[in-house]
């Protein structure tokens, strides 16, 4: 039977419920406004600590209109007898949430009367129930802070670990066993200042007291240690999180940090904004691109970690840090935070009182190497990096000179830190000479140009990009006198071997053939066979997209581009590859801007109309709602401040949001006529869209021929498959016309206008020189061949090409190979396909 005591309780907490439910109070209610919150508060001691026991037992259904009542009385310094305190503890051991009643300061409550030895005693299981309990919920800093606040209850205040936890900290946490004793001490000491990161930047004070710990250990060690463990981040699955399918309570954190790593990542690397160093300059990049890294249903793997390194690196003494934060810039694809890497390379340039440009140009690493090669001892034998195109190889050789396949064991034994640091260091020179092809390849958009000292300083004589240059095409200009020239044998000739004869005043920019005719292109493609020069990218063989008939009679828009279906997740990698802004669309009642390329050298943006393609959600589109593939339509070019076009996500056409036909307004959105566009910027940009089309069309997968979803685009797919030839393709034919002679199945082959026609033993094959797709004769039966993961292009063997990156190229040649020889293919699903006639 109840107490008096616990039925004047009840009786007051019912009314509360009746009041707050019957004005409709459900959450944030103050009880001081109720007449029933009112008489609990004014209660005595020992009947509030009954309405809290009350509450508990006979929760409401809602818990919104008690928790700041029970948050309230619990702040007040109740007397608690044992009894309660374990009753209370046995109610809170049954929540499955935090969020169903205040416990961490019901808990918080239960401190004092806790901290007596006795009632500690009497209810310590009810305390390791309780911490049970909170340790099978959802993981989240909430959580945390109230398990270590039981921890503290049970008698102990234990130092919360260094590392907690997760993908990363499973990384790193035997690091620290592997330390001397006194360098952990103080590695430990600074990782703890770390994670008492907080905010978007570090305060004075915080830096202040990290550098009296950084003295302490020594900046050395310091960059040693805070290169491993911040590349331990890099090393991951980017796997997203697992949760139950039933419960949806989380099974596995996947790739994600919890709070605290990512606290502590956040210092570590704001930690290094002060210590000049290549390498820890690099792997803070590393770290930053990966942090920036979209792990599926989730956004950014860690935008806190990837700012603090950002941070980091534009505040480093030197330019080693901007030079990675370029490197950050070409690696990070999100508009929102490439805008923030922007702001902090315009800053980095401002402190050192420098160009944009100039600071891009005079950052970028030498990692010491010397003619394309770094020689590092290891004992008895010599590693050696060496650097052919864009192409970073490791090589041993022994004490006498002569190479060795691989490392002893005993260097593997000996030096296992250093090797670390040598394939850290390949793959750091890697990275940075594939940012740097793609930045040099867009600096004929730039109009950039350098005095003849400058350019061979920066590109000709640079100990990492020299190899990139001198594979690639310049054009110098004394006054009216136009040079073009290239290096060969350690002197820059035309294309006809005949040495330049340059004066010192002379400019140098980078060759485009959009400015040259026709016979000057074919002879520096003649040039570049005859040596068997691979240039990085394409410049000679470069496809040029003049103004047609067709655009200049739709006057201010291309449709060249028009009427494609592409795969939606690949386009979207392909523009922010080119520097494109794009958002993916989702089947949503929402708008979205087209596709966008800001030229701010010209003062011009360029615009490619794209739509979501169907309207059958989950075959349209993918679990999250976005579209698995898009159409396509106009290419424009608008002012660079113009207002922006929008189309709804389900289609209906583009139009602007304000209208100004004046053409004076902030909000003109008139289009600029296609002929004022200077030529370069119209073909660069039209040259974009062809790839997007050329890589990320349907037309290009082999597996299409029915169509894909219900076949609605058979004809589509059929039309691009063995249509008509873009620019690009068109390149591919005239250089297979010449490279077909130097082929070992030449006998067998022959460019016949958009194939290429293929002899084998069993049948004749034509090969689709924009798509790769094959048709066979007699009766253009199709076969589908599906190239593998590498691109198929170690079928080709050494044979020489004039220029990187064209991968539909390499998959044509490495089917014609296999075709060629059709007798010996065994792949049963292309031997069936044979055998069918």
């Amino acid at each position: 039977m109840s107490t008096p005591l616990e039925r004047e309780a009840y009786t007051l907490l019912q009314a509360y419920k009746d009041e707050s439910t019957s004005q409709g109070l459900t959450w944030g209610v103050k009880p001081s406004n109720l007449a029933a919150g009112r008489a609990i508060l004014a209660a005595d001691p020992e009947s509030q600590v009954a309405i809290i026991r009350a509450a508990l037992i006979n929760p409401p259904r809602s818990w919104r209109a008690m928790d700041l009542l029970l948050s309230q009385l619990a702040r007040r310094n109740l007397p608690y007898a044992t009894d309660d305190v374990c009753a209370i503890l046995a109610e809170i051991s049954k929540a499955t949430s935090y969020y169903y009643m205040p416990i961490q300061a019901l808990l918080r409550a239960l401190a004092r009367p806790l901290s007596d030895p006795a009632t500690l005693e009497a209810c310590r299981a009810d305390l390791i129930v309780v911490r049970t309990a909170i340790n099978g919920w959802y993981s989240s800093a909430e959580q945390r802070k109230m398990l270590r606040l039981v921890d503290e209850l049970l008698g102990g205040q234990p130092e919360p670990p260094v590392v907690y936890s997760d993908e990363w900290g499973d990384q790193v946490r035997p690091l620290l066993d592997e330390m001397d004793a006194d360098v952990r001490e103080r590695w430990v000491a600074l990782l703890r200042q770390c994670a008492a990161s907080k905010g978007s930047a570090p305060t004075t004070k915080w830096v202040a007291a990290t550098q009296r710990l950084l003295d302490a250990l020594g900046k050395e060690t310091f960059a040693r240690l805070a290169i491993a463990w911040l590349s331990a981040f890099r090393k991951s699955g980017n796997k997203p999180p697992e949760r139950d399918s039933e419960t949806y309570d989380l099974v596995s954190n996947g790739c994600l940090l919890v709070e605290e790593n990512g606290d502590l990542l956040r210092g570590l690397a704001w930690a290094c904004a002060g210590i000049e160093d290549t390498s820890l300059a690099a792997v803070l990049a590393d770290t930053a691109i990966a942090g920036y890294r979209k792990i599926t249903g989730v956004g950014p793997r860690s935008a806190k970690v990837a700012g603090a390194c950002v941070y980091a690196l534009k505040s480093m003494p030197g330019l080693h840090g901007a030079a990675q934060l370029e490197r950050v810039r070409l690696g990070v694809k999100q508009p929102t935070y490439l805008k923030g890497i922007e702001r902090s390379l315009d800053e980095a340039a401002e402190r050192v009182g420098m160009t944009r440009d100039d600071l891009e140009e005079l950052t970028v690493p030498t990692f010491d190497l010397q003619q394309d090669k770094r020689e590092i001892p290891f004992g008895a034998l010599t590693a050696e990096i060496r650097i052919d195109g864009l192409e970073v190889e490791i090589a041993w050789r022994d004490a006498q000179g002569k190479p060795r396949k691989a490392e002893t064991a005993e260097v593997k034994r000996e030096y296992k830190a250093e090797l670390k640091d040598l394939k850290r260091l390949r793959d750091d020179i890697a990275r940075m000479l594939a940012a740097q092809r793609d930045r040099i390849e867009r600096l004929p958009l730039l109009e950039r140009s350098w005095s003849l000292g400058d350019w061979r300083a920066r590109y000709l004589d640079h100990p990492l990009i020299g190899g990139l240059a001198r594979r690639l095409i310049w054009r110098f200009r004394d006054g009216d006198k136009i040079m073009d020239g290239a290096w060969h044998d350690e002197v820059l000739v035309d294309a006809h071997d005949h040495p330049l004869n340059l004066p010192e005043s002379a400019r140098v920019s980078l060759w485009h053939p959009v400015y040259s005719n026709a016979s000057a292109t074919l002879a520096w493609r003649n040039w570049l066979e005859r040596l068997e020069i691979t240039q990085p990218f394409k410049q000679a063989h470069r496809e040029v997209y003049l103004l047609t008939d067709a655009e200049r009679a739709t006057r201010v828009y291309s449709n060249r581009f028009a009427g494609h279906i592409l795969r939606q997740h690949q386009f979207n990698a392909l523009a922010a590859g080119r520097g494109w802004r794009n958002k993916l669309r989702l089947m949503v009642d929402d708008e979205y801007p087209p596709a966008s390329l800001d030229l701010p050298h010209c003062g011009l943006r360029a615009e490619y109309w794209i739509e979501g393609a169907g309207d059958d959600y989950g075959t349209d589109t993918n679990e999250t709602g976005t579209y698995l593939y898009l159409t396509t339509d106009q290419v424009r070019f608008y002012r660079l401040n113009a207002q922006e076009n929008h189309a709804h996500a389900t289609g209906g056409g583009y139009r602007r949001w304000h209208f100004d036909d004046t053409g004076n307004g902030p909000n003109d959105n008139t289009p600029i006529p296609l002929e004022q566009i200077p030529p370069l910027v119209l073909s660069e940009v039209l040259r974009d869209v062809d790839l997007f089309v050329g890589v990320a069309s349907v037309g290009n997968d082999p597996t299409w021929q029915d169509g894909g979803p219900a076949g609605r685009y058979r004809d589509y797919w059929r039309s691009y498959s063995f249509g008509e030839l873009s620019a690009t393709a068109e390149t591919r034919k005239q250089l297979l016309a010449r490279l077909i002679p130097r082929l070992a199945i030449a006998d067998r082959c022959a460019v016949e206008g958009r194939f290429l026609r293929v002899r084998g033993d069993l049948r004749t094959y034509k090969i689709h020189l924009g798509s790769g797709n094959i048709l066979m004769e007699p009766n253009d039966q199709y076969l589908c061949i599906v190239p593998s993961r590498g691109g198929g292009e170690t079928a080709t063997g050494n044979l020489y090409l004039p220029f990187a990156g064209d991968s539909v190229f390499s998959i044509i040649l490495s089917k014609a190979f296999l075709l060629a020889e059709d007798t010996k293919i065994k792949d049963t699903t292309i031997t069936r396909q044979l055998a069918m006639r």
